[in-house]
């Protein structure tokens, strides 16, 4: 790397004046609990925070409502943060609660932090944009507004729609219980939509004259069961009942549907499980004498670690360190460990040490797409209990805490110093380019979600 050196101290103190207006925006996020694609409160707030900070916003990006990019300074080059801002549908609960304690029954919950992440981008994005301008040298700081990453792949379309095609490079970060620069790739993910239909009919009188749809979900299920025996290792099937067909036990159900999803480390890989699912829905279609309607809703591209801007964001990482956590942190924590981590301290105040190779991670997610399009560097870091697990009620109720929102701000002086970092470094900026283009030598960008399937936008 190049001896190019950032004003770490004009980092902490652009983002620590702004601590409490974003702290706000983040627990007005946690409040409102929107699923993907229904964001409209969560995107607002966001949109009206970054145009007092004198961002140009442009709504409705890639044909999605939610979605928006808010933009600053003039020339190149063009850097991204990313941000989400989607709950988890099912997991409201009571912030704060150490026991599992719902606040709205049946309602979302952010049970992955998106209120923390899309609100940390937001800040480092008018961050570096006030340092930029103060430079007095050119650059444009673009902050993306991404709705439905849960399943959505909202990140997918925009970049089938081109929104991120003229970026030089983009970072983003991820709420965790430890802190690391993310050098993992990450799984192919297509979910897919699964609609039996049979014949209703007397359970009792003339059950031969129904056709289970009930029956016919339930042998795929069990066929589905057995495939898991035959796949590659890493590769992932789950699915949910979306509508079992009713309560009445006395009538033969005649519609059902479930939602799939299938994970692979590569695309050609996701695409032939898929093919061995389907068939094992044609087949349960069969055996019940239903019909089946087989269709992809959504998908998400592996992720692509740019090694060159993940270890130039380490290293502004460990300038800046962990987030300062305090004994009041330490004991909010404690009572959300699972017992096997109560010889730990109960909050991770560690960096973990840049990977020296590329892992894998068995989950999905559709930054991903935009790591296909363009260089991406991103971190995870530490804002929650060493012990909670994503999608849960435990750290739901953990995003409002203070050593959530410690998390955010660190998380925001990190890609803020990464990004100004970026700019002034053309070398580095180049290498990452490069390394990019070596890595997609045989090819562009290739949705993973067929053109003719449209994000399920609400209706109405």
């Amino acid at each position: 790397m190049n001896e190019i050196t950032i004003d770490l101290a004009g980092v902490l103190a652009a983002v620590d004046k702004r601590a409490a207006r974003y702290s706000r925006l983040a627990d007005e996020i946690w409040e409102f609990a929107e699923l993907g694609f229904s964001e409209s409160r969560s995107s607002k707030a966001q949109m009206d925070v970054l145009a007092a900070e004198g961002f140009k916003i442009t709504a409705g990006i890639g044909g999605l409502p939610t979605a928006f990019v808010a933009e600053r300074g003039k020339g190149k080059p063009v850097i991204g943060l990313l941000g989400e801002f989607d709950a988890l549908a099912g997991m409201s609960q009571v912030a704060g609660s150490a026991k599992e304690e719902f606040l709205h029954p049946g309602m979302a919950g952010h049970g992955c932090g998106h209120n923390l992440l899309g609100t940390g981008s937001a800040l480092a994005a008018a961050a570096a944009a006030e340092i930029l301008e103060a430079m007095g040298i050119p650059g444009t700081i673009r902050y993306y507004a991404c709705p439905a990453e849960e399943g959505g792949g909202g990140k997918a379309f925009m970049a089938r729609a081109g929104v991120f095609d003229d970026l030089d490079a983009a970072f983003s970060w991820h709420p965790a219980p430890t802190s690391s620069a993310h050098m993992s790739r990450t799984n192919a993910f297509l979910q897919i939509r699964v609609i039996f239909r049979g014949h209703a009919s007397h359970a009792a009188l003339t059950p031969h004259l129904g056709r289970s749809a009930l029956d016919a979900a339930e042998l795929m299920n069990v066929g589905c069961n057995y495939l898991r025996e035959h796949i590659e290792d890493g590769e992932r099937i789950h699915y949910a009942y979306r509508d079992a067909g009713g309560i009445a036990a006395n009538v033969v159900q005649s519609r059902t549907e479930l939602a799939y999803i299938v994970r692979s480390r590569t695309i050609e890989g996701l695409n032939a499980l898929v093919a061995r699912v389907e068939q094992v829905a044609r087949g349960a279609a069969m055996m019940s004498g239903s019909q089946v309607e087989f269709s992809i809703e959504s998908g998400m591209s592996p992720y692509q670690p740019n090694l060159a801007l993940t270890t130039m964001m380490h290293e502004q990482f460990i300038a800046l360190g962990a987030p300062d956590f305090d004994e009041k942190d330490l004991a909010a924590a404690v009572a959300f460990n699972d017992p096997d981590y109560q010889g730990n301290r109960a909050l991770d105040g560690d960096i973990a040490p840049l990977a020296d190779h590329v892992g894998n991670s068995l989950g999905s997610t559709d930054v991903g797409d935009v790591s296909v399009v363009i260089p991406l560097a991103q971190i995870w870091v530490a804002s929650f209990a060493r012990s909670t697990a994503f999608h849960s009620w435990q750290l739901v109720s953990q995003g409002k805490l203070p050593a959530a929102h410690k998390g955010m701000f660190q998380a925001a002086k990190v890609m803020t110093a990464s990004v100004l970092r970026a700019i002034k470094d053309t070398d580095l900026l180049e290498q990452a380019k490069q390394e990019h283009r070596n890595r997609n030598a045989g090819g562009g960008y290739v949705c993973p979600i067929p053109d003719e399937v449209l994000p399920p936008l609400p209706q109405g």
